[in-house]
């Protein structure tokens, strides 16, 4: 029988291929990683200042940004620290915290994105029963809902994972922990382990898939049948913008997750732009078509001494630009 020792602590060795380019990656990473958190705070901001904002839609899209904030928090300052050329180590307690709440927060918004949809579809399908739908009690329980059934979700992988020993190589070959490659360093048969966690998170993201596209057929199908060009043109802004978040989002979990033959160079570009890009993107995708929240940010940014007093005169154009160059 071989000696086998148990792993204390992991070494994350990074981005593969990217010898000499970690001053260059800083910059960048660290530039999309402030920009995220500038984005998704100013969001917030002209949500929670703004009574006028204080329905369900925003509420969820506050609840959205929350989340992009603390999702791209949980891998992006372990990478900057490494890229600045520091210990690369992270404790078996740490790789364990890393994975559960990268997972926590990404089925959350898997669950929240599913429950952004059926808000849009009550809100256009059934207009006059909206009120009462998605009363102040539902949008509570649907916005507790989402976290709970990521947590059963995450703990039930995280388990699974780490009920593994773990007694040889700790060269983590990623920039963070993460499901599949924790399970090439196992001292066991992962076999039949990839197949239940594949199962796991192909019925998540198969049902969460089906129920979007199931209210977007009847919410197309409603707009369909709008007289009004105005009413036409509000109901395309916010379901075009929806469905491009919900396709930034999915787009790296089938990708990443899903694939029957994993690429290390196609997962790590993936995952990457998912860490950091599509959380940045969100802010930019909701803000700048929606009139209330550009007024609402521009009103937060003057009661707060940001905005000098002549500006507040001016178009509401102009706060769509400063959200751009955000």
């Amino acid at each position: 029988m071989r000696n086998c020792s148990v792993v204390t602590e992991f070494i994350l060795l990074g981005i593969p291929h990217t010898e000499g380019l970690e001053t260059m990656l800083f910059a960048l990473f660290l530039s999309f990683y402030l920009f995220t958190l500038k984005g998704n705070l100013l969001i917030l901001l002209a949500i929670v200042s703004s009574t006028r904002l204080h329905t369900p839609m925003y509420f969820f899209l506050c609840e959205l940004s929350v989340f992009d904030i603390f999702f791209p928090s949980v891998s992006s300052p372990k990478l900057l620290f490494h890229l600045s050329g520091n210990c690369r180590a992270i404790s078996y307690a740490g790789c364990v915290s890393q994975l559960f709440s990268y997972h926590f927060l990404g089925c959350t918004e898997c669950f929240l994105y599913t429950v952004m949809a059926y808000d849009c579809f009550v809100a256009i399908c059934y207009p006059l029963h909206y009120t009462v739908t998605m009363s102040h009690r539902v949008c509570a329980i649907l916005a507790m809902g989402t976290p709970f059934f990521g947590c059963i979700q995450v703990t039930f992988l995280t388990t699974l994972t780490f009920q593994l020993p773990y007694c040889g190589p700790n060269e983590v070959d990623y920039y963070f922990c993460d499901i599949p490659v924790m399970l090439k360093l196992a001292c066991a048969n992962t076999s039949t382990l990839e197949m239940v966690g594949f199962i796991n998170v192909g019925l998540m993201s198969l049902s969460c898939s089906l129920l979007i596209l199931t209210f977007y057929s009847r919410i197309v199908y409603s707009i369909l049948q709008i007289c009004s060009a105005e009413g036409l043109h509000r109901a395309l802004s916010t379901c075009s913008a929806h469905l491009t978040a919900i396709f930034l989002f999915y787009m790296p979990v089938v990708l990443i997750y899903l694939q029957p033959t994993p690429s290390p160079g196609l997962n790590v570009t993936v995952q990457v732009l998912n860490n950091l890009v599509t959380a940045m993107l969100n802010p930019l995708i909701y803000s700048p078509r929606n009139k209330k929240v550009k007024s609402s940010l521009r009103e937060a940014l003057h009661q707060l001494g940001f905005l000098p007093e002549q500006l507040r005169e001016r178009s509401i154009a102009n706060i769509s630009i400063s959200i751009h160059i955000l």
